[in-house]
């Protein structure tokens, strides 16, 4: 139940010569396919010309916010609030695996910074310890909806090398109406991780709640194509 194996990998391919990966990381109780699904409500069929999406669906764990009852959760968590301590042991058990998959791009010649990682409310949490923790160096990071504990371990590892994280870009989108990820507890992340040397911005969807917009997912499209532009062949 609390393996932290991941269930299963949705892989949209790229449409042209691939040179890049982006990793896209569910938020709780989804799946890789229906957080697919979701972006390809508005997004219709998408692909990149020259990027290999990767949806990864999270284990099922013992979730502490549902009253413990099982969900496919990146990690546990005390509460959905950023004053908690994070949970260590879930943390690092799902950023292992995370790894795994990041190194298997790597054996096929995906360079680091041709990476990607980004997600939605706990997914984007994962990307954001994914990138400024765990696996510094990679090419961007994007989160929807998300938020770091105030006292997150992802601050500390910044502050023990910054020279390794400089050189990610960040972009956060939050709604304006959020009732469950309130937007100030994002603001609060952004300013912190700026303050400690990430370069980035942080964008308010106006009328907002929990969800997805397609014009913000237009302006992450775009974002990413000019943090990994396509091959001048493929524009």
């Amino acid at each position: 139940m609390s393996s932290g194996k991941i269930i299963r990998l949705k892989l949209i391919p790229a449409s042209g010569k691939n040179v890049g990966t982006i990793f896209w990381f569910h938020g709780s109780g989804d799946s890789g396919d229906g957080f697919y699904e979701w972006i390809k409500f508005f997004m219709g069929n998408f692909s990149f010309p020259h990027l290999k999406c990767m949806f990864p669906t999270a284990p099922i764990r013992y979730y502490t916010p549902s009253n413990g009852a099982p969900q496919s959760v990146w990690f546990d968590r005390k509460d959905i609030l950023p004053t908690v301590d994070e949970d260590l042991e879930t943390l690092n058990d799902i950023s292992y695996e995370i790894n795994s998959l990041i190194d298997q791009e790597l054996s096929v010649g995906i360079p680091l910074n041709k990476i990607i990682v980004g997600g939605f409310s706990m997914g984007g949490c994962l990307a954001l310890h994914t990138a400024f923790r765990t696996t510094p160096g990679l090419g961007g990071v994007f989160s929807m909806s998300s938020f770091l504990n105030n006292n997150s371990i992802v601050y500390e590892a910044i502050r023990d090398h910054p020279e390794k994280v400089i050189n990610t870009p960040l972009i956060m989108f939050h709604g304006g109406s959020d009732q469950l990820v309130e937007l100030e507890w994002g603001k609060d992340t952004f300013k912190e991780l700026t303050k400690l040397g990430v370069k980035g911005t942080f964008q308010v969807i106006p009328n907002t709640f929990h969800e997805l917009k397609k014009d913000q997912l237009i302006d992450l499209f775009k974002w990413i194509n000019k943090i990994i532009p396509p091959p001048k062949e493929e524009i």
